[in-house]
């Protein structure tokens, strides 16, 4: 054999150069491609993912029928990387292809899905065909910095007396709804729901590791009430994986901030409950090894609710001064508000709403015990009128609750002490508000109007809730125009003159 014929390593070196740059590179498809290490209770550890990023999507294969299922990139390690699956991970196995997509993850937003009832991914679950939509929002998004906001003056009613006179919702804001299990703190969320009714308020409800069956009764009641077609139902039940669980809330925001920050309009989302979320959180750190911290949550579980919770904003005028009200919902362990995420989230907020078992048992509906709850906006989410009869109630209604203690001694009490009590028993009849049955601020106004200034002082109390419905049905049908003044107005001499002449009218029917 010629010697000649022979290549040189370096001549050989040169002809391969040669026959890649002559090589069109850009149609060659060029993917990392990694390879499930193992699966366990919605997590994965993926080998050979090298240029994968926190917070990634990644493509899970499954070998056996080639589908995709769609996995979240959480840990980042030396050499691999722990992800959440966000779908059926029983299917996945070892050896199984996990593929870098380059995108974080992303839902489907819009106006399609007003009316729906979606997973956390914004896939239909209520059987009405698919969502068409163009839109897609990042479930992770930078909440607004302080230049982009403008302080929270407007104010969200939410129809009940007790939370609109002394615990003012303002749009933008975000308020705490707190208690133990069972003493009305979905009521208080629905009810705020129902009546953004005609408001142009779009809500999102998100339900977190409930009961399928409880959200399907929600969902039936919002039909009843003509709420469905305003609002977004997300539900990630308590038989879907962790993760699942874990993502609901962002992109339940995810889908009202396109209304906030794209139609510059108001949205509304209530995050029911977040407990079950930090414990979902919880499960999926644990089992991807986080070191365990307080009450075993891990590290970064205030980072958790805060970078969710302070996307609530109400934006400037200059960036189209849309807003969204954020109600999320906190369960404690006998009444214990000190304890790890409690004091998180009542820390990040702006205000709560304390309910109470003892008052829940003794029929005061809604149990709110206004002592500790609290609105760090103030009046300046309130309409004039009902921050002037507000203070008065708040002030009655402490002395009362003050007083009540020591009236359970049994000692003789001077004429004027028993008055405060008689009033402040009619305050809290007045103050009782049967579910679904939110009430138009300016009816608020009246019937607040009427009991802090003695004008129910000779009614039973067992006649309170009687009253209330004849005098409000009353003022509708004869003083309609009163009722709308006092939307409008501030509650000046001219306006008090015509509320008591209507009041004074009406007792003299009786």
């Amino acid at each position: 054999m010629a010697t000649d014929s022979v290549l040189r390593p370096g001549e050989l070196k040169d002809v391969l150069l040669k026959e890649i740059e002559a090589a069109d590179l850009a149609d060659l498809d060029t993917q990392e491609v990694g390879s499930v290490l193992e699966v366990k209770d919605g997590t994965a550890r993926v080998y050979g993912l090298m240029s994968a990023m926190s917070g990634e999507m990644l493509e899970f294969i499954i070998s056996e029928t080639g589908e995709s299922v769609t996995g979240l990139a959480l840990n980042l390690e030396e050499d691999n990387v722990g992800a959440v699956i966000l779908g059926d991970y029983l299917r996945l196995k070892e050896g199984d292809e996990v593929r870098c997509t380059g995108r974080v993850l992303e839902v489907p937003v819009g106006d399609a899905l007003v009316g729906r009832v979606v997973d956390p991914l914004g896939n239909p679950v209520d059987g009405l065909g698919p969502i068409k939509t163009d839109n897609f929002r990042k479930v992770e998004y930078m909440a607004p910095g302080i230049v982009a906001r403008q302080p929270v003056k407007e104010p969200l009613q939410t129809g009940l007396k007790a939370v609109d006179s002394m615990i003012p919702i303002g749009r933008g804001q975000r308020e705490l709804i707190i208690g133990d299990r069972g003493t009305g703190k979905t009521a208080i969320a629905l009810d705020t729901i129902i009546n953004q009714k005609g408001e142009g308020v779009i809500c999102v409800y998100v339900a977190i590791g409930q009961k399928k069956s409880t959200v399907a009764a929600v969902v039936e009641h919002f039909k009843e009430t003509g709420a469905m077609e305003y609002s977004i139902v997300v539900v990630a039940g308590a038989a879907d994986p962790a993760p699942l669980q874990y993502i609901a809330p962002y992109a339940g925001c995810a889908m009202a901030e396109y209304f906030m920050y794209e139609k510059h309009g108001h949205t509304l989302c209530i995050y029911d409950d977040l407990s079950k979320h930090a414990q979902a959180y919880r499960q999926l750190s644990l089992v991807l090894r986080r070191p365990p911290g307080r009450e075993a949550y891990p590290g970064d579980v205030f980072y958790l609710h805060s970078r969710l919770l302070e996307r609530a904003a109400k934006l400037s005028d200059a960036h189209g001064g849309g807003s969204l009200t954020a109600l999320p919902v906190i369960e404690t362990q006998a009444g214990d508000v000190a304890a790890y995420i409690p004091t998180n989230v009542i820390s990040i907020t702006d205000g709560q709403i304390y309910l109470e078992s003892d008052l829940f048992y003794a029929n005061l509906r809604p149990a709110i015990n206004p002592g500790i709850s609290v609105s760090r906006v103030g009046g300046h989410a309130q309409i004039k009128a009902m921050k002037k009869v507000a203070g008065r109630l708040r002030l009655e209604y402490a002395q009362y609750r003050e007083l009540e203690a020591f009236a359970q001694f049994g000692s003789d009490l001077d004429a004027a002490t028993q008055q405060q009590l008689a009033r402040g028993q009619r305050i809290v009849e007045v103050l009782k508000q049967p579910q679904y049955q939110p009430m138009p601020v300016e009816n608020q106004i009246a019937i607040i109007y009427a009991v802090t200034n003695g004008f129910m002082d000779d009614v039973e109390v067992r006649d309170v809730r009687r009253w209330e419905s004849d005098f409000l049905q009353f003022m509708g049908v004869k003083h309609a125009g009163t009722l709308r003044e006092l939307c409008t107005k501030t509650l000046d001499d001219d306006l008090v003159a015509d509320l008591e002449r209507a009041i004074k009218e009406f007792k003299a029917l009786e």
